[in-house]
């Protein structure tokens, strides 16, 4: 038992030290205002309360078995403490759960959190210093030495930490081995110092975690490195052994079972309405103080630490000890649903649509001016078929493609080509030629862009999970959208090729990337919603280099095509699904010179250098061939904005739906196979008859702008014609072009079509059109669309 008790007290050190390097002080100085109100009022009214309580716990248990002979004053300052703590950690973990770190709630909560931790671990190590010091004065000196301590580690320790990071290079890549080592080092070294000193070793950790920088993501990529151990090997030692000191059997009587319905009641009546009313002073609606009131009554592992610190220094008994753990549990398991019940998501949806001013209180939809100029846009895109905003999954294994498909949609960069002039030529502009002033004098003005310009908003989704690293990675989600590599490529390349983009960040459970993707489709009004289909086949974007699969294995794996169902379900616009295939550059080969054998040569001796060369022919050939149905129309549409680039060549073909005897090809089977396939939505398509196809076709090719008859041609095909034999001799024949794309309609009843090489789980979830295209070796990319709801 105590080799156990010595690794739990390691672990409980090591897990303080998490916790001071999850606290961010710059959440609090940025909010300090509502975080001062909120985080105040949430310490002051429970330990007032707690301090009311203590009087009669003080005389009613002081006569337990193995209690320090201390003052009531002592006794009074821990209990209140204990009432006033909230637990940050856990408190962090339940606002990811709900998605509300990014909210105003999750961000006063947190701020309020930061400071009520800081001042709680205070208040704690007083009150452990007054037990522990026989004297007055004794604990004077302690409290004097703490105090100079902390200066100690604020202006000598901490700067020469900072330069030592800096100078390893561990703040911008992560932590080296031997960083790890000497932070370690500096918190066994002043958890002992503050342990001798007579405060708590835990004291001294978490004051470590605190100096450590977070920038560059410092103490994300620290947490990474430790987190395992502690979480998973020591921490469930020390709780263990805070289980073996609870004997729920000691509440064995009324007046027992009063105090622990009354401590309770005090812990949660406080928190809450110090948070609320503090919240509500802020001018916060409600629902939203109700909400922080009831977050910031979490006690959670943080108070199981405070009460096992007052067993050790036996200022509980096991009587009250046990109190109190039953208090801590309850509140805790209470905070989700009771958030879940005052904050859902539907008023959140509700409060946010007003904040931004689209509705009233009572839901009403206000006229604005931009809404009006929204309604008349989606009016004429819906006419059109123009693509003006369109929202991006953002995949790090799918960016080329993805940025020659934009580029696409963006057309030609109009900007002028006039000839520049050194700036300090400028002058002399009145002896250059006519043309040579006007582009001198033009300056920044004889750049000319397009007035209207292609919206892309850029997603990038990275998986959230319960690790302790993951959630401090969300709660500084806006200082990493700043930093993604990914998403500044799609900011540069928006800037180089005349669209207008932005794009953000999200950590998200992996089961509410689809979720995500709508939500901000909402929010943005987007006209279409682009999903590259993942390289790897799963959700994570790096490959596993060495283990090669089939090329059709990408399409096998249930993560992927669970995400793609979900959003095709739930999308609230028109959605495409690209997968991609050299489109945009051809598709680089393995270099087969790098075989792993056994072997003592370096391994950069079997690297052949291999350059890519350019792409002289930036040419594209698109087909589509239109089977009829509503995805087909909009499919149809799409190709001419695609087709008003001047380096596309497209091709659409009629695909009769009559035989030859004027009679419906279509079996019941048929009719069957296209109601299972859009079982995926939750509704089938809307019905378009053959003639509402024919006319739409016609009106389509008559409406084709004249400076677009030379590039794209509209054929009608025969009845029964194979539509892969089509997409055979169509594109893929110029092996030298930028890539070719096939588009098909996601939900239609297929009609001509050879089978395909069978089931690869994608029938689906792409309909049968696209599994033939993609397992026919076609070199071409595939984009499936499905049309938005009718509105």
């Amino acid at each position: 038992m105590p080799v156990l008790s010595m690794a739990a007290n390691l672990g409980l050190i090591l897990f303080l030290f998490l916790v001071g390097l999850e606290v961010d002080l710059r959440l609090l100085m940025s909010n300090w205002r509502i975080a001062l109100s909120v985080g105040l009022a949430g310490m002051a009214l429970p330990f007032g309360l707690g301090c009311a309580i203590a009087y009669g716990l003080y005389n009613q248990f002081r006569g337990d078995e193995g209690l320090q002979p201390i003052s009531f004053g002592t006794y009074m300052l821990f209990i209140g403490v204990a009432m006033a703590i909230t637990a940050f950690p856990v408190l962090c973990r339940i606002l990811t759960e709900l998605k509300l770190l990014q909210t105003q709630v999750g961000v006063v909560v947190l701020s309020a959190g930061v400071g009520n931790d800081v001042v709680g671990w205070i208040l704690l190590a007083l009150s452990v210093a007054l037990v522990n010091a026989g004297s007055g004065i004794t604990a004077l000196y302690v409290l004097l030495t703490c105090v100079a301590y902390i200066i100690f580690l604020v202006y000598l320790v901490r700067p020469a930490f900072l330069w030592l990071l800096r100078r390893s290079g561990s703040i911008q890549n992560g932590p080296t081995q031997s960083i790890v080592a000497l932070t370690i080092l500096l918190v066994l070294a002043s958890s002992f110092f503050t342990g001798v000193c007579g405060v708590h070793p835990i004291f001294g950790a978490f004051l470590v975690g605190l100096i450590c920088p977070h920038d560059g993501g410092f103490a994300i990529k620290l947490t990474e490195k430790i987190e395992d151990l502690v979480t998973v090997f020591f921490l469930p030692l020390y709780f263990a052994l805070s289980g073996l000191s609870t004997n729920i059997g000691l509440l064995d009587n009324g007046i027992t079972w009063a105090y622990v319905i009354g401590v309770i009641a005090v812990a949660f009546v406080g928190k809450f309405a110090g948070g609320t009313l503090a919240a509500r002073a802020s001018k916060m609606m409600w629902r939203e103080s109700f909400t922080i009131g009831a977050l910031l009554s979490c006690k959670g592992l943080v108070e199981l630490i405070v009460l096992n610190i007052g067993l050790q220094a036996r200022i509980l008994s096991q009587r009250t000890f046990t109190i109190f753990v039953v208090m801590a549990l309850i509140t805790t398991f209470a905070t989700t649903p009771l958030t879940q019940a005052l904050f859902p998501p539907w008023y959140q949806k509700k409060l946010a649509a007003w904040k931004r001013g689209e509705i009233d209180w009572d839901g009403n939809r206000l006229s604005h001016e931009d809404s009006a100029d929204d309604a008349t846009r989606t009016s004429v895109q819906k006419k059109t078929g123009d693509i003006r905003r369109l929202l991006v999954c953002l995949r790090l294994d799918s960016l080329p493609g993805l940025f020659t498909f934009l580029d696409l949609l963006g057309g030609e960069n109009t900007n002028s080509s006039s000839t520049k002039v050194h700036p300090s030529l400028e002058g002399k502009a009145a002896a250059a030629p006519e043309k040579a002033r006007d582009g001198a004098a033009g300056g920044e003005d004889a750049i000319i862009l397009a007035q209207r310009p292609l919206e892309v908003h850029g997603v990038r989704m990275l998986e959230l999970t319960e690790r302790l690293s993951s959630v401090m990675q969300e709660s500084e989600v806006g200082e990493w959208s700043a930093k993604d590599p990914v998403v500044n490529a799609f900011h540069t390349f928006g800037q180089l090729h005349n669209v207008a983009v932005s794009g953000d960040v999200h950590l998200v459970p992996e089961g509410s990337y689809a979720d995500v993707l709508s939500e901000r489709a909402i929010d943005r009004r987007s006209d279409l919603i682009l999903l590259p289909w993942s390289e790897t086949g799963t959700l994570s974007e790096m490959p596993s280099l060495g283990f090669a699969e089939p090329a059709q294995n990408a399409f096998g794996h249930a993560s992927y095509n669970d995400l793609v169902e979900h959003l095709l379900a739930k999308a609230p616009c028109s959605t495409a699904i690209f997968v991609n295939h050299g489109f945009g550059a051809q598709p680089r080969e393995d270099a087969k010179s790098l075989r792993r054998t056994p072997t003592t040569l370096s391994i950069r001796s079997l690297v052949e250098v291999n350059l890519t060369a350019p792409i002289a022919d930036r040419s594209h050939h698109i087909l589509l061939p239109f089977l009829g149905g509503l995805d087909d129309h909009v499919a149809l549409r799409f190709l001419l904005r695609l087709a008003q680039n001047p380096h596309v060549t497209a091709t659409v073909v009629f695909v009769n739906a009559r035989d030859a005897d004027g009679t419906e090809s279509l079996q019941q089977s048929e009719i069957d196979m296209a109601k299972e396939a859009s079982a995926v939505t939750g509704k089938l398509p809307r019905e378009t008859s053959p003639e509402q196809d024919r006319l739409f076709f016609e009106s389509m090719e008559g409406n084709m702008p004249e400076a677009m008859r030379s590039r794209v041609v509209f054929e009608r095909g025969p009845a029964g014609l194979d539509v892969v034999a089509l997409a055979r001799s169509q594109v893929g024949l110029n092996a030298k072009n930028a890539g070719d794309l096939i588009i098909v309609g996601r939900r239609h009843i297929k009609r001509t079509m050879q089978a395909g090489p069978g089931e690869h789980g994608i029938k689906q979830t792409l309909g049968e059109t696209a599994e033939a295209m993609i397992f026919s070796n076609v070199k071409a990319s595939v984009l499936v669309i499905q049309a938005g709801a009718p509105q």
